[in-house]
């Protein structure tokens, strides 16, 4: 099983913690995980993109001249997609782009994803991820004791600690997740993954 060390705000060690092998140390499965990123991103798409066809253009209602007899091309409707101003053919309509997984693959893909940061020795377990007030100094002072001040960085917290969600709000590079709320994209789009050591076992209690 693999062991990492603990450390708290500061950075300095305080400890160490045994993690699952069946969460934290599995081969990565690039399909499984490339299936669950694509749902991630499909589902949060809109899907509320839509162009006017023939139909909904306003006017169009007479025919713009008689059909023989002009030596111009017979038109039905000055609505058509080949005149100014005419509707669009084939153009986006409101759909959605929701995609589904099983479950027990979302589950792969998040056992993939966390043992890949574990493998890179890119996941940090944090004691005490927590602070009294919301300020985003207190994270500034975190990612510069682990040297991690210009990296993306995210946090997994429990599902009520607002302050660490608040206080990392205003930092670009910085995201806050719940346990609740753990995927794929996050954590593979990080450059460094902070995870409060009371989180583990919820997570190991889900996954294992």
């Amino acid at each position: 099983m693999p062991k990492l060390s603990v450390y708290n705000l500061s950075g300095e060690i305080t400890g160490e913690i045994e993690l699952n092998d069946i969460v934290f140390g599995v081969e990565f499965n690039e399909a499984v995980v490339h299936q669950a990123i694509v749902m991630q991103l499909a589902n949060q798409r809109q899907g509320t993109a839509a162009t006017k066809t023939r139909g909904f253009v306003r006017g169009g209602g007479r025919k713009p001249w008689k059909q023989k007899g002009t030596g111009r091309a017979r038109s039905g409707s000055n609505r058509s997609p080949v005149w100014v101003g005419g509707g669009t053919t084939f153009g986006p309509q409101p759909r959605s782009y929701a995609k589904k997984m099983p479950r027990q693959a979302r589950r792969l893909a998040l056992r993939c994803a966390l043992s890949a940061k574990v493998a890179a020795n890119e996941l940090v377990v944090i004691e005490g991820l927590n602070f009294d007030a919301p300020k985003t100094k207190n994270v500034a002072n975190m990612l510069n004791a682990f040297d991690a001040k210009d990296a993306k960085a995210l946090l997994i917290t429990g599902v009520d600690n607002v302050n660490v969600e608040l206080s990392a709000h205003n930092m670009p590079k910085v995201a806050t997740i719940s346990n609740m709320g753990l995927n794929c994209y996050d954590i593979l789009n990080s450059d460094k993954v902070f995870l409060a050591k009371e989180v583990v076992e919820k997570i190991e209690e889900v996954l294992a």
